[in-house]
């Protein structure tokens, strides 16, 4: 009887001891999805339940498996007493052994076993772009002339849990993309496409995950003014706020003038001479600047951008804007770009 007793004790304490090990056992995949498609962004998400915000836990996928995060820091969520940590993933076109986790923290160690996510494919269409995203907004497009056949088009990309950097269009004379840049889920870039003359509205498709259907974006092209661009952060030579400014100071011109002839009140005509002068200043010349022969005309104003011509003969050009070691010009009527500040002529 005694015997048994201690079986007993022993059995319990065995028993007490796997669950104290189990409650230190505080982390766990909150979301790991079974399937994905080829070349999808997907997140894999660890919660750690009442684990202290100040608490940063190490995490470690198996450093002997290929298949790693695109960020070695997860992405943290607070959710009351609980923690999210998100990393993301880059699908290929076979099935993913998502590694091992290894996780330290101040409870003590603990992993996560390996998980397959299995690939579906994806019948695709004509009009398709190879984007696949959460969620995918054309922010800013430009429209200028390419050559005497052809327009560029630049969209500004904004898309999240999306693979931008695949994507390209088919049927189309030139396109790709320039200065991506990534910040976990959310994914920023300049995508170009050449198109001929002819072609009136650019159209794609991308497919959204979460609705799990294609979903279609329009963007016309037409080339309003080869001085002019939409996009802001280009430095364009004159933008709706340039104009409106212009047309305010038309007016107070105008009305001051008029106040000064019915009042014969030279305030007025003092006034009427200041918004003149300023008037007159958004009209001077932009700088003129030399281009050396040979060089390159890119695209875009990154150093990655792709050169879309290179100059024939050495150019006298008016500046249109500057950015980051970059000159924009117009080498032939209506064909705007970028050159290097290394690429003037000397003084």
């Amino acid at each position: 009887m005694r015997h048994l007793r201690s079986v007993w004790l022993v059995v319990g304490l065995l028993l007490s001891f796997t669950a104290l090990l189990s409650a230190q056992s505080e982390f766990k995949y909150s979301y790991m999805p079974k399937s994905v498609y080829e070349n999808q962004l997907f997140p894999v998400t660890v919660i750690a339940a009442g684990l202290s915000p100040s608490e940063q836990p190490q995490f470690t996928f198996d450093r002997s498996s290929d298949i790693q995060p695109l960020f070695d820091t997860p992405l943290v969520v607070q959710n009351g007493a609980d923690s999210f940590y998100t990393f993301y993933f880059k699908a290929s076109d076979v099935d993913i052994r998502v590694p091992q986790l290894f996780i330290s923290s101040q409870s003590g160690e603990d992993s996560l076993p390996p998980k397959t996510v299995f690939i579906e494919r994806l019948e695709k269409r004509e009009d398709f772009s190879e984007v696949l995203a959460a969620d995918m907004n054309i922010k800013n497009s430009q429209v200028s002339n390419y050559d005497e056949k052809s327009h560029i088009v630049t969209l500004s990309l904004e898309a999240y849990e999306a693979n931008l950097e695949d994507m390209r269009l088919d049927d189309v004379q030139e396109s790709g993309v320039e200065s991506l840049k990534r910040d976990h889920a959310k994914v920023e870039a300049e995508f170009y496409v050449v198109l001929p003359i002819s072609e009136k509205m650019l159209r794609f498709s991308y497919f959204n995950t979460i609705k799990r259907q294609f979903e279609l974006l329009e963007v016309p092209v037409v080339v309003e003014d080869a001085s002019v661009t939409t996009q802001t952060d280009l430095n364009p030579k004159e933008d709706s706020f340039d104009k409106l400014k212009k047309y305010t100071f038309m007016f107070l011109v105008g009305f001051f003038f008029i106040m000064f002839l019915f009042k014969r009140d030279f305030f007025y005509l003092v006034l009427g001479v200041v918004s003149l002068i300023t008037l007159l200043t958004f009209y001077i010349p932009h700088k003129k600047i030399c281009v050396k022969q040979g060089a390159s005309l890119y695209i875009l104003p990154t150093q990655t951008s792709t050169i879309s011509t290179r100059i024939d003969q050495e150019l006298d050009t008016m500046l249109l804007g500057e950015r980051e070691g970059f000159k924009k010009v117009e080498y032939k009527e209506g064909i705007i770009g970028w050159v290097k500040n290394e690429d003037l002529c000397e003084d």
